[in-house]
């Protein structure tokens, strides 16, 4: 494919062009950087290999070592850092390499990042980004293919978001950068090399809000990251059968916008949640909860769910069995509307 047309004091593609989602967050990083000199990158091989998916290649060489900072194998040390250059009014971009490896800061981040805007009554604000590629599908053990952001979610004082597409993921990554608060992004990185067409002079719909990507009247299906794909080829799949399935895109996991949910299940009677997390004490779980006592009179059907098991994430040749895939979705569609 030929190279975007770019414009050369931006760096930014100058008409809408068709770019990957690991594109167009290194796009939505550099945009950010050119920005705003006070914004950084940081991690473990982000520098001059790019990171292990090469999502800030070509930042080091253009912004230089100051800005974009290979640092050691280290997350607590990773995310301290970034804790105290944000607090000296820098807006630190951390990566993490893999999902499963964001535990060695987990320390930092709930007894830090998540209380220190609280603890000084507002004084100090702490503009910091998590990057985190998650889920699985991309065929490797655990550690690696981990959905475990329902952690982050029960974390007052954090905002959690994970984008879909790459249009979302070229602005979301530039509104969390812009936030005062700190935001840990989540990225599924089985969709790293799916293409969208990217106008980068349109308006980016609003970060902390959900959005219905499907309209449908028999069914609402919601969820986020990497099951909105899924969702959207289930609904087309349903489609041949009669049923008009509505998808909701969460896209923010902490706060959650679930107006949209309701509004949507107060038309089908009918919700299933799907994440790949596993279900227990989940950020679906909490969907099902709030949307049964919203909107009880209008369901026609118990909420249900479909997620991860129970279980670590099991060995890369059985992981297929583990995911929540369009079969098991449309499957709860159906037990739903046989209710």
């Amino acid at each position: 494919m030929a190279a975007p047309v770019m414009d050369k004091q931006t760096a930014v593609p100058a008409a809408p062009t068709k770019l990957t989602m690991g594109k167009a967050i290194n796009m939505g990083l550099r945009a950010a950087m050119e920005r705003d000199p006070k914004v950084l990158v940081m991690g473990e091989d982000v520098g001059k290999m790019g990171g292990v998916y090469r999502i800030t290649d070509g930042l080091q060489k253009d912004f230089g070592e100051h800005r974009v900072l290979d640092t050691p194998l280290a997350e607590s040390g990773i995310v301290g850092t970034a804790v105290g250059l944000a607090v000296r009014g820098f807006r630190p971009v951390c990566e993490i390499q893999f999902e499963g490896f964001i535990f060695p800061a987990f320390d930092q981040i709930s007894s830090q990042v998540a209380k220190l805007h609280y603890r000084t009554q507002g004084m100090l604000k702490l503009p910091l980004v998590i990057r985190v590629p998650f889920g699985g599908g991309v065929g490797a053990v655990e550690h690696h293919s981990e959905s475990p952001e329902s952690y982050f979610a029960h974390m007052p004082g954090i905002k959690v978001v994970s984008c879909a597409n790459p249009v979302d993921a070229y602005w979301m990554i530039q509104q969390a950068i812009d936030s005062d608060d700190p935001v840990i992004f989540f990225e599924p990185k089985r969709r790293y090399h799916e293409k969208a067409e990217i106008d980068t002079e349109a308006t980016p719909y609003p970060l902390f809000k959900s959005r219905v990507v499907r309209p449908g009247t028999t069914a609402t299906l919601a969820t986020y990251g990497p099951l909105v794909k899924t969702c959207l080829d289930a609904a087309t799949a349903a489609a041949e059968s009669g049923q008009d399935l509505e998808v909701i895109d969460l896209r923010t996991l902490s706060p959650l916008d679930l107006d949209p949910v309701f509004e949507s299940v107060r038309r089908t009677g009918h919700l299933v949640v799907a994440s790949e997390a596993p279900g227990e004490v989940s950020i679906a779980s909490e969907i099902a909860d709030r949307v049964q006592r919203e909107c009880f009179y209008s369901l026609e059907a118990p909420v249900l769910k479909v997620t991860g098991f129970d279980t670590p994430y099991p060995p890369s040749k059985v992981e297929e069995e583990y995911l929540p895939d369009l079969d098991r979705v449309l499957d709860a569609v159906d037990r739903s509307l046989a209710w």
